[in-house]
């Protein structure tokens, strides 16, 4: 583990600047209140109280021990970010204060770009179905210093690429990349400081450790960087064999089932038995907003895959099913390509929303059929107009997008799009 000359014992006599309000940021500050570490700032410049100038920030940077950095913060695409950048030793995150203080914990820790959380919730159901004392928390949505172990107790970790580029001695017990595709480049500059960002995830592994990895290519970058950790290679098409054990609809869908290869593999070094871990799929339920089938009404099947923010995710529903009318737009994502050719024959109509309608317009025009609907709520009214309800419809809201041209997050148009489906099916159905 990289030495930073950080201890639990003399942790409480650094001086910590803590850089973000958000959500990390407010628990990274209860956690010191709760370790009574009393020597920190908080800086956040969206919220006016913890507003400073930059020739206090400077001095502030300057005078610090340690920045706990908030994930949402790119330090690349910061104003500030020649502070930063003179100080990039002293930038650590909270996935580093936990490794800290729990040294002894071991830690399960994902990361990948589509697929982490449903590949950790499944983790934590089978495992407390098996009654393993475990913890769930980092990106997620619990923030990983929110989590009090007992001394036994393994800890789940959903981890960004955000966390892992600024954490320096996380040292999981247990490592995964499920996947890699162009996401977050407006963050990272590149694919490659991407890429890198990832990789982090088994910097600081020894050899009693472990990585689990599928990916040909990833497993060359492994071997190339020297790392570590025991490699256990994940064979291919192990989807194909588990799809008639498992009985659970959840996974006909293909990425859940390629999630569970990751799954059933590390329940493996855990000695789980087969007949324990298929058993407890039966009531295994996914997470909303990814790939959500919340309504089946009238041969009409309405999915909320709002968490699709790139095409690479969108792909997947795309596949998956037939004369879709697919609610699609937002903010693309840097490089992100669409690539409907193949697919075309089971989209019967697009409905384009947001603020970057000619983006989607210029993938779409002579392949496919598309309406221009603006936003959610009139998306939904439109395609209720248009279904022949003889016929089996799929109603698919899956962005290929970020939602903050309209909306707060994710979440907030997933609940909007099952609001109006909800309202509209009363009146049309």
């Amino acid at each position: 583990m990289l030495n930073l000359g950080l201890n639990r014992k003399n942790i409480i006599n650094k001086r910590f600047l803590i850089y973000g309000f958000g959500l990390t940021g407010r628990s990274v500050f209860k956690f010191f209140k709760k370790k009574k570490i009393k020597k920190f700032t908080i800086v956040d410049d969206k919220i006016n109280r913890f507003k400073i100038n930059h020739k206090i920030l400077s001095n502030k940077i300057r005078e610090t021990d340690f920045i706990v950095m908030s994930p949402g913060v790119s330090i690349l695409n910061s104003k500030i970010n020649k502070y930063f950048n003179k100080n990039k030793k002293k930038i650590i995150s909270d996935l580093d204060l936990f490794s800290i203080f729990y040294p002894k914990n071991e830690l399960l820790m994902i990361t990948g770009t589509n697929g982490k959380s449903t590949t950790c919730k499944m983790l934590e159901h089978i495992l407390k179905n098996n009654k393993v004392n475990i913890h769930l928390g980092g990106n997620i949505g619990t923030p990983i210093l929110n989590i009090n172990p007992h001394k036994n107790s393994k800890i789940i970790v959903e981890a960004s690429s955000f966390q892992l580029a600024y954490s320096k001695i996380i040292k999981p017990k247990y490592a995964t990349i499920l996947n890699i595709s162009n996401d977050h480049e407006d963050w990272h500059k590149n694919y490659t400081n991407y890429k890198h960002a990832k990789f982090k995830i088994f910097s600081n592994q020894d050899k009693k450790d472990f990585a689990y990895l599928q990916n040909d290519n990833f497993i060359k970058d492994f071997r190339k960087k020297k790392f570590k950790s025991k490699l256990i290679k994940i064979k291919n098409n192990l989807e194909k064999n588990f799809s008639k054990k498992i009985s659970n609809n959840y996974f006909n869908y293909l990425p859940n089932l390629k999630n569970f290869v990751f799954v059933y593999s590390f329940l493996k070094t855990q000695k789980i038995k087969d007949k324990l871990i298929f058993n407890s799929l039966k009531k295994f339920k996914g997470l909303t907003h990814r790939y959500e089938i919340f309504l089946k009404k009238r041969n009409n099947k309405f999915i909320n895959d709002s968490k699709a923010t790139s095409f690479d995710a969108t792909k997947h529903a795309l596949k998956a099913n037939k004369n879709i009318f697919w609610i699609v737009g937002g903010i693309p994502k840097k490089n992100d390509k669409i690539s409907i050719q193949k697919l075309k024959h089971n989209i019967n109509e697009a409905f384009i929303i947001g603020k970057n309608i000619n983006h989607f317009k210029k993938n779409f025009k002579g392949v496919i059929r598309y309406t221009i609907s603006k936003n959610v709520k009139q998306a939904v009214k439109d395609i209720f107009k248009k279904l022949e309800l003889n016929k089996d419809n799929t109603i698919l809201l899956s962005p290929a997008s970020a939602s903050f041209d309209q909306f707060n997050n994710f979440e907030d148009r997933g609940r909007i799009f099952k609001k109006y489906v909800n309202i509209y099916a009363k009146k049309y159905l």
